[in-house]
């Protein structure tokens, strides 16, 4: 389950990395093609579990309400120190952590077994480190080159099923949209 960031709101976090993109060679980039946010990681999902799934999505999306949010700061997971993924915050209120336990509860219900169950931390991922080492790589100094940063507001009216393709190439596909349908 992912959220699909307008284009304009992408350009933006491109325009900020590409400057220093070229001196982190050593990261795996994302192609900004496949950018997303991630709500809920469902996993391998059998077929059988499609149509429950599908009621059980629609039905926690349509329990809130559109929320605006906007990309903003850097990170890395575990730590700046440490890093393995180097990320853009989503600066988006405690809604959207809802929002993000209901889809996942309700995909564990419709029989989606391998939900990741780590706590929501809404970001999207830029890098990865090709460092096999457990302990990553320094991203200290790209994380402060990008800690500033600050995007355009833009509205999450809907989450996305999205189903991932992996291979010599990733790409994603987009299954269905959930409306997120209560209006203030």
């Amino acid at each position: 389950m992912a959220l699909l960031p307008p284009p304009e709101a992408l350009a933006e976090i491109a325009t900020a990395v590409d400057p220093v993109r070229a001196e982190w060679s050593e990261l795996r980039w994302v192609d900004p093609a496949l950018w997303h946010v991630t709500v809920a990681f469902l996993g391998e999902v059998p077929d059988e579990v499609l149509p429950e799934l599908r009621v059980r999505l629609a039905r926690a999306a349509a329990r809130y309400s559109p929320e605006t949010v906007s990309f903003g700061g850097a990170g890395a997971f575990p730590s700046a120190s440490r890093g393995r993924i180097f990320w853009v915050g989503l600066d988006a209120g405690p809604a959207l952590t809802r929002l993000a336990g209901s889809v996942a509860a309700g995909a564990r219900r419709a029989g989606a077994a391998e939900t990741d169950r780590k706590r929501f931390h809404p970001h999207l991922t830029l890098a990865r480190s090709r460092t096999r080492s457990r302990h990553g790589d320094d991203l200290r100094p790209l994380v402060g080159a990008l800690s500033a940063f600050g995007g355009r507001r833009w509205e999450v009216s809907s989450v996305h099923l999205v189903r991932s393709h992996t291979g010599a190439s990733v790409r994603y596909e987009q299954v269905e949209a959930y409306p997120l349908a209560v209006r203030d």
